[in-house]
């Protein structure tokens, strides 16, 4: 509905295009310019029209082509900033997991403290109680006073100096135990403020990811709206220089041919032969296949990794590509496979591009870890040189020379070709290699 309305809201918005083209063409027409017609001889101004029109139309075709480069050039960039933001979400959350584990073996050690602090303290209590049973609690001489005979004078004499070494073991010990249950409260309340740091940090990152998300996926609608609209302007420009180009030449044409004839009379045509020059045309095939080489595929900065695994390699390969059709999904997918993404996907069951190849490894037994820049960063002292890639190789993209900006990856299977998960509204599935300004490198886990 959204493109309908946009395309009723400018209705034949470059009319004007063709409505002055075909007021040219018609003029040119009229006078003699175009083949098959009248043989008048054009004027000045009829040639300078038609090169006017022609000139219009051509400033409008490539104004368009910028519009329609310089919007997707937006959204491009809009994507990679969601897809960095996704990395940053993704290791804040470790870290907030991470924080939260320590939080959690910090007030397990302190409900232990607490608990044995406890115990100390039963441990005096019983120990009182049973001084004052036996009588040990009474001033010391008078126990000794209170004595029946000399065999219980000895026997409470003894029992007083033991009980006075006990009390001072216990006390001892429940001084100890009141100290490391205050230090274990303390660390758990550290560990506890630290989680919440790290949770915020992380919801923080989440939302911030979450909106540049949100954005490039306006932005590409957008585009793909006025995509259509600037593509149908596009055309109609297209067939408007051509029509001008026809006609500029046509009446050049007739206005030199209507020259040569004042300044000569006409003579029989010469015979021509049948073979015709052809070193214009080889000139531009050779021409047009040297621009569309581009220069081939960057050198990288050399391999330092090993071999590849064959067998570890096929697993993966496998794994990746039996993925084909699921749906991107941002957030999605594990070394277990597809999950559901975070929002703005938490209603779909697919891969972004890491978790396709987390997953491709992990079911080849390797644990490459959760991100791009993270599978990067294990393996970054297996490098590959993109002219020296193997199938298996995870090939990455960034926006600067900082691994923290890589934000996609790929699995290369050989012949040219990668098993990706590209973007939002797309699908897991194999596309051509291709290399860029954003190229960043690649890493061989197998070797």
């Amino acid at each position: 509905m959204g493109r309908t309305d946009e395309r009723e809201s400018h209705p034949r918005r470059s009319g004007w295009l063709l409505r002055g083209a075909g007021t040219a063409v018609t003029a040119l027409v009229l006078a003699g310019l175009v083949p098959g017609t009248a043989v008048a001889a054009p004027g000045d101004d009829q040639v300078a029209a038609a090169q006017a029109e022609r000139d219009v139309a051509a400033a409008r075709v490539g104004e368009i082509g910028a519009q329609l480069a310089a919007a997707q050039e937006r959204v491009d960039a809009a994507r990679r900033g969601a897809q960095i933001a996704l990395q940053e979400y993704e290791v804040r959350r470790a870290a907030q997991e991470e924080a939260r584990a320590t939080a959690d073996a910090a007030a397990a050690a302190a409900e232990r403290a607490a608990a044995e602090l406890r115990r100390g303290r039963d441990q005096v209590v019983a120990f009182a109680r049973s001084s004052y049973m036996q009588g040990s609690t009474s001033p010391g001489a008078a126990a000794l006073v209170t004595a029946e005979g000399p065999a219980q004078l000895v026997q409470r004499a003894a029992l007083l100096e033991a009980a006075g070494g006990h009390r001072a073991d216990v006390v001892a010990e429940l001084t100890v135990l009141e100290q490391e249950a205050a230090a274990a409260d303390d660390a758990a309340q550290v560990a506890v403020q630290a989680a919440g740091a790290a949770e915020a940090a992380a919801a923080e990152s989440l939302a911030s990811a979450q909106s540049q998300e949100v954005s490039a996926r306006a932005q590409a609608a957008e585009l793909a709206d006025r995509r259509e609209v600037l593509e149908a302007e596009l055309a109609e420009a297209q067939e408007v220089l051509y029509g001008a180009q026809g006609a500029a030449a046509a009446a050049a044409a007739a206005e030199a041919a209507a020259g040569a004839a004042q300044a000569h009379p006409p003579v029989a045509p010469p015979v021509q032969s049948s073979s015709s020059p052809r070193s214009s045309s080889s000139t531009s095939s050779s021409g047009s296949s040297s621009s569309s080489s581009g220069g081939g595929a960057p050198t990288g900065t050399g391999t330092t990794a090993g071999a590849p695994t064959g067998s570890v390699v096929d697993r993966a390969i496998a794994a990746a590509v039996s993925q084909r059709g699921l749906p991107y999904s941002w957030g999605g997918g594990n070394g277990n496979g597809p999950t559901y993404g975070i929002p703005p996907d938490t209603a779909i069951y697919g891969f972004d591009c890491s978790g396709l190849t987390e997953y491709a490894y992990a079911q080849a037994g390797i644990r490459i870890g959760g991100t791009s820049r993270e599978q990067y960063w294990r393996f970054r002292d297996r490098t590959v040189a993109a002219d020296d890639l193997q199938p298996g190789d995870l090939v990455f993209w960034g926006e600067t020379a900082d691994y923290t900006s890589i934000y996609h990856v790929a699995l290369y299977i050989g012949g040219g070709q990668v098993v990706q998960a590209p973007q939002s509204g797309d699908v897991v599935r194999i596309s051509s290699m291709w290399f860029g300004s954003d190229y960043y490198g690649a890493v061989r886990p197998t070797a």
